[in-house]
């Protein structure tokens, strides 16, 4: 196993001319971090972070990320991605720190992935073959990867800190390749009215944890009828929230031109509001 690449020894001097040039590139961004986790002269709060702490951030930027992208901010698309990116130099720095690896063994890692599962483009394979045939072919590849970590099992390697449901999707994405699946989205929709029935019927009777089980499952299937209809349920989700923020706002925006807030009116005023910019959106 190669040993971690070595954190590049820099005088201060040398240090403080890359830190300050506007053309540094990586270089620049990598002893950024480097100095912002010097033990004697770095940023206190920096210093204090370890992997787990800074996970969190890690995905916050990557979901502002998206929220770029799906709203159109295509000027705010620059600095997200450049958070994101101080994201992984960030993790690489504290690595390199524990002699686990360095930056540049993060940047090989991903270019002989990139390299390895695209055979068509940089090998002798044909190019000659559909979306749907090479996004087979890129499944294989990944599976023999896990086999090679030694992870056999069908499920093994669906990481456990991904929003629950997209690991829902990708669980019942395994769990189908071998044939594990309802044939249609008939049977999904009816686990769907059981699991509802149950939850809502028998919730005199369960314990708190116990609803929270038949919460879980009903869930879970409804992640399931999205994979059916080929649908991203946590894109699906996030327009739906959004959807709701630009109504309430409305119905917010309206009570205001009369002087009231939303505790001062009632649900059906607010209902009729609510109905009012749905229309609204639509003739729009």
């Amino acid at each position: 196993m190669p040993e971690p690449a070595k954190i590049p020894v820099r005088t201060r001097a040398e240090s403080d001319a890359l830190v300050q040039d506007p053309q540094g590139g990586m270089a620049r961004l990598v002893e950024i971090m480097r100095r912002l986790r010097d033990p004697e002269t770095g940023c206190p709060w920096d210093i204090e972070q370890d992997f787990a702490t800074i996970a969190p951030y890690t995905i916050e930027e990557a979901y502002e990320v998206a929220d770029a992208i799906e709203r159109g901010a295509w000027s705010e698309l620059k600095g997200e991605l450049g958070d994101l990116l101080f994201q992984s130099v960030f993790h690489a720095q504290m690595a390199a720190e524990a002699g686990l690896f360095g930056f540049d063994d993060v940047v090989k890692s991903i270019a002989d992935k990139m390299v390895a599962r695209h055979p068509h483009v940089f090998g002798d394979e044909s190019r000659d073959k559909s979306a749907a045939q090479q996004t087979l072919d890129w499944e294989k590849l990944k599976a023999a990867e896990r086999a090679a970590k030694a992870e056999h099992g069908v499920l093994d390697g669906v990481a456990v800190g991904l929003p629950a449901l997209l690991r829902a999707l990708k669980l019942q994405n395994r769990a189908a390749r071998v044939g594990f699946d309802w044939p249609s989205t008939t049977e999904v929709l009816d686990k769907i009215v059981e699991e509802a029935r149950e939850l809502v019927e028998a919730r005199a009777t369960l314990t708190a944890a116990e609803q929270f089980e038949e919460m879980g499952d009903l869930l879970f299937v409804m992640a399931n009828l999205a994979r059916h209809l080929k649908i991203d349920p946590e894109a699906a989700l996030r327009a739906a929230n959004a959807k709701f923020t630009r109504r309430f706002r409305a119905i917010e925006a309206a009570l205001a031109a009369t002087g009231r807030r939303p505790e001062d009116s009632d649900l059906a005023e607010m209902d009729a509001l609510w109905n009012a910019a749905k229309a609204a959106e639509k003739a729009g």
